[in-house]
């Protein structure tokens, strides 16, 4: 007995380094997870039961924001037009990226090349491309209006500031920012999926649509999940876009919600109402998920 146990020790000792390693690998993610995101997250929850301006000191005020924030007409507004917008662009990123994917996926001449141009939208800037797509849209000098008038000879719309245009025009924008990292993802996926099932097919006599709807969809679900999710996340924290391109406009049709609440921090300097929001922003994207 006295055997066993000391030839247990060793074991037990080997397992006990290898847990410490494991921590201290994992350590600096949950440092930088408490320090910038659960301490924030934690701080606005308190922060939201406060009236503060960033000069006076904090005054506890309750319930009284989230009382405010249910009679707020814009508030509801923003939250509309932030979701109305997700289920336009979610869907289209989904279908686009996964079209995108399968091209990408065969072989073709100069597949790197195409594969680098398709990703090239995620590492550019923002406010560049931005800036870029304001140009495209222009009413006079835009890309799309010229064509359309030299091609068509159709006078092009005010692509944002049509109410009813301006969500399309943002949501397209948004999927050719978003289309090369969905693209990259989708052909990971696909890559993944044996080949011996497509074969199998072959031999039942499926043809291409049937193998894509009994094949490549259900075991591209998990990606697919995981770009829905993604990409509602990235519909709730929008805001270069709006910010330069409309300020909310016209009428309020582009106000996202990530835009509302940064007016009431820098704007009006109301940092407890506008914590208030991000509190039930954390819990519409829980929804979402």
């Amino acid at each position: 007995m006295a055997i066993s146990a000391k030839a247990k020790q060793p074991g037990m000792k080997e397992s006990q380094k290898e847990s410490i390693a494991g921590w201290l690998f994992i350590s600096p993610w949950i440092i930088g997870f408490v320090v910038f995101t659960l301490g924030p997250l934690l701080y606005a929850i308190v922060l939201s039961f406060f009236r503060w301006d960033f000069i006076q000191d904090p005054t506890f005020i309750g319930l009284r924001n989230f009382e405010r924030m249910f009679g707020d007409k814009l508030f509801w507004q923003s939250l509309k037009v932030t979701v109305t917008y997700g289920m336009m662009r979610v869907p289209m990123g989904i279908i686009v990226g996964i079209g995108a994917a399968i091209l990408l996926n065969q072989r073709v001449k100069l597949l790197g090349l195409w594969r680098v141009t398709y990703y090239l939208p995620v590492i550019l800037p923002p406010v560049a491309t931005t800036l870029m797509w304001m140009w495209i849209y222009n009413p006079r000098y835009g890309v799309i209006n010229n064509f359309l008038l030299s091609v068509f000879h159709i006078q092009g719309p005010s692509w944002l500031q049509d109410q009813r245009l301006v969500l399309p025009s943002f949501m397209v924008m948004a999927v050719w920012g978003a289309m090369g990292r969905n693209m990259l993802i989708y052909l990971s996926g696909l890559q993944g999926i044996s080949r011996e099932l497509y074969d199998a097919a072959d031999v039942d006599g499926a043809k291409s649509p049937t193998k894509f709807f009994y094949i490549t969809l259900p075991m591209l679900s998990p990606v697919i999940f995981f770009n829905l999710i993604t990409g509602m996340i990235d519909v709730f924290r929008l805001f270069s876009q709006p910010f330069i391109m409309t300020e909310g406009g016209p009428r309020n049709a582009s106000l996202f919600f990530y835009y509302y609440m940064f007016q009431y921090i820098s704007e009006r300097l109301q940092v407890g109402y506008a914590a208030s929001f991000a509190r039930r922003r954390l819990g519409c994207t829980m929804k979402e998920k």
